[in-house]
């Protein structure tokens, strides 16, 4: 329980989410070397495993799956912690204190979420958000995105059975989710603002 960071969570937002950075200096120690050192460990893992698996006879065996190897609490915290995430219609922050905003235009008004994220040490990260706009008002409801680290970079999906994409390579790609991302709340105006409208009664 010491390990794990946040809380599980999983929301039914109109939006789809967005990028996390530190400062510049900080995101090459912080990123590229975390995606190289997870697969890294990987192979050296999965080789290991396999070559300590005794042969008790001559017959063929299938080969084993490879494992799925899913980052850190830790290493997900790096990626998003004080960090937004830019949709194609709305962003969310995620703060360092696990406080989550999120807003969207929405196709006849906006609407603004609140809530929390979490991530946790088998690779998920998780945001519960109760969405409310002028016309309507949810419970809080989870969203959870599972990563794994495949072919020296870090892949997202969307749970419970989303494709697998890029998320992040060990050098920046513009096709990857995490360029999405930018560092701190940026997108902070444009929350309150749509929050103020939403919450003026007249």
């Amino acid at each position: 329980m010491g390990t794990r960071v946040g809380t599980t969570v999983e929301t039914t937002s109109p939006c789809e989410p967005g990028r996390l950075e530190l400062s510049q200096p900080h995101r090459l120690a912080r990123g590229g070397w975390l995606v190289v050192l997870l697969a890294a460990c990987g192979q050296i893992a999965f080789s290991g495993a396999a070559g300590a698996a005794p042969a008790k006879n001559s017959a063929p065996v299938e080969a084993a799956v490879k494992p799925d190897i899913a980052p850190t609490a830790f290493e997900l915290q790096l990626l998003y912690a004080d960090r937004t995430w830019n949709w194609k219609n709305g962003a969310a922050y995620f703060g360092m204190d696990r406080r989550l905003h999120a807003w969207t235009k929405g196709e006849d008004s906006p609407a603004v979420g609140e809530g929390r994220w979490l991530v946790t040490e088998d690779g998920k990260m998780c945001m519960e958000l109760a969405w409310r706009s002028k016309t309507y008002s949810t419970k809080p409801r989870r969203t959870c995105y599972s990563h794994r680290v495949d072919k020296g970079k870090i892949e997202q999906r969307k749970d419970p059975d989303g494709t697998w994409y890029d998320f992040k390579h060990a050098k920046d790609d513009p096709a990857d989710e995490h360029q999405k991302f930018e560092a701190g709340n940026t997108k902070g105006a444009q929350f309150d603002e749509a929050r103020k409208l939403i919450d003026n009664k007249s």
